[in-house]
């Protein structure tokens, strides 16, 4: 014979015995004392956190019956997941005027009822509207926002609350102690912090590792659970706070290639860069992209792509770690090539060096504190930055007293360059490679012909477009 699983076992029978709805539990034994019964409850919160067993004290209690475990023909529990049906649901309008057999109330019990069809809710309705004195109906679901408002406006609604991390530590360490489960602290709040506030769950874990083994440690949570160690965990989140690159995309590999999933390793950088948020909020941004991890195609992949990505863009990394990969050149500017139109040969352009001269500094740029060096801005811009790259590779570019000029043949490429965004990204990659902010300017090159600018002129204005000669 099997044993009784253990939450089970341990379910409350009593409103005294749930932990951590204290705001419920206490509102609902002064409405029980002065018998202010409402003839339909709504219990909503998440999975695990004792709506279920609510409910059935409840039950009991309207009827003034000791709670119990076994069937009552006057209390019914109805799994809306599997009794969804319209036919279901007019069944159960039939039956509701039939008078209690041995109480003073006929209870229903609706589990998960959000799962009802939309003929199945105002069948319900209809009962609700006008139910019979001796019926009480107690909803149950986790997913309120998919109950409908004239359900909702019928019924005494209580939230049920994640139960935190402490609380679930206590309880659980009470059942260790009384079925003698030799279980060290460390893994009792691994096991609360994985249950996510619910009851259920967690003490289902500790049933599970009850039966694995005689002492249950923190490492043999992770090693049952999948989970990347602690110490591994923290290297990892060392360096994609300090964007190690190299060091991160070396230890994400090995974890990822050993028992390790994506999906698991992100829930739990998720948890521990949300505590580095507090003292670094741009951790927000990151956390952000890592939820869209488990929902990716690929996570592995995603997961790669989403921290590399970090540590490599991050504003604040130094121009070693921007350039490392990148060549010195410590010899004149070389020429750049203009564009021309299809059979002519282009036309060098030298890039005259930077001025000594400091410029007055404005809010977006500063004066140069090193050597312009645009094949080197390109190199970087193709590793990290490549659509922008490939904008800037259609340019004329002309950088004289601390003034970058771009110049585009196509009025498509000018615009994209002259929007605020890209601007500054080129600036960020500037003052990484070149160590100063330049003030940037983007314009047509089609103006540079006179005749061109004649004619635009006559016109009263307007933008250029290449077209067919």
């Amino acid at each position: 014979m099997s044993s009784l699983a253990l939450y089970r076992k341990y379910r409350s029978r009593s409103l005294d015995e749930i932990v951590g709805q204290d705001h419920i539990t206490s509102l609902l034994a002064s409405a029980l004392s002065s018998g202010r019964i409402s003839h339909a409850y709504l219990l909503t919160g998440p999975r695990g956190t004792g709506k279920t067993s609510v409910a059935r004290i409840l039950a009991h209690e309207v009827n003034g019956l000791p709670y119990s475990d076994d069937s009552n023909l006057d209390i019914i529990e109805i799994d809306a997941a599997s009794n969804r049906r319209i036919d279901d649901i007019r069944d159960l309008r039939e039956k509701v005027h039939i008078t209690p057999i041995a109480t003073t109330y006929k209870v229903y019990i609706i589990d998960e009822v959000h799962m009802l069809t939309g003929e199945s809710f105002n069948a319900l309705l209809k009962t609700l509207e006008e139910p019979p004195e001796h019926v009480i109906f107690i909803l149950a679901t986790t997913e309120v926002h998919k109950v409908p408002a004239t359900i909702l406006s019928r019924t005494q609604r209580f939230h049920f609350r994640p139960v935190n991390e402490k609380q679930v530590v206590d309880h659980l360490k009470q059942i260790a102690g009384k079925e003698k489960i030799n279980i060290d602290e460390p893994a009792l709040q691994l096991i609360a912090k994985h249950g996510g506030g619910s009851f259920r769950d967690s003490i289902s874990l500790l049933d599970q590792l009850a039966n694995t083994t005689d002492h249950i440690t923190r490492d043999v949570v992770e090693s049952i659970m999948g989970l990347v160690p602690t110490e591994q965990l923290e290297s990892l989140v060392d360096a994609i706070v300090h964007h190690r690159t190299s060091a991160l995309i070396e230890q994400l590999d090995t974890l990822l290639d050993g028992d390790n999933t994506a999906v698991v390793l992100t829930d739990q950088l998720v948890d521990a860069l949300a505590m580095q948020a507090a003292t670094q909020p741009d951790m927000y941004q990151l956390i952000d992209r890592l939820l869209d991890v488990p929902r990716a195609h690929h996570p592995r992949m995603k997961l790669a792509a989403v921290l590399a990505s970090y540590a490599h863009n991050h504003p604040s990394k130094t121009v070693a770690q921007s350039v490392a990969t990148t060549k010195v050149i410590t010899s004149a500017p070389k020429p750049m090539i203009k564009q021309s139109p299809a059979g002519k040969k282009p036309d060098p352009v030298i890039l005259p060096p930077a001025p000594t001269a400091e410029p007055t500094a404005t809010p977006v740029t500063s004066a140069p504190t090193g050597e312009f060096d645009w094949e080197k801005i390109m190199d970087v811009m193709r590793k990290h930055h490549a659509p922008i790259a490939s904008v800037l590779s259609r340019a004329k570019v002309n950088f004289a007293d601390n003034t970058l000029t771009l110049q585009f043949p196509y009025a498509l490429h000018m615009r994209r360059m002259d929007q605020p965004a890209s601007k500054q990204l080129l600036l960020t990659v500037m003052q990484d490679v070149c160590g100063f902010q330049p003030t940037i300017v983007v314009s047509n090159g089609i103006l540079d012909n006179e005749d061109t600018a004649s004619v635009a002129a006559i016109m009263g204005g307007g933008e250029p477009v290449n077209a067919p000669i």
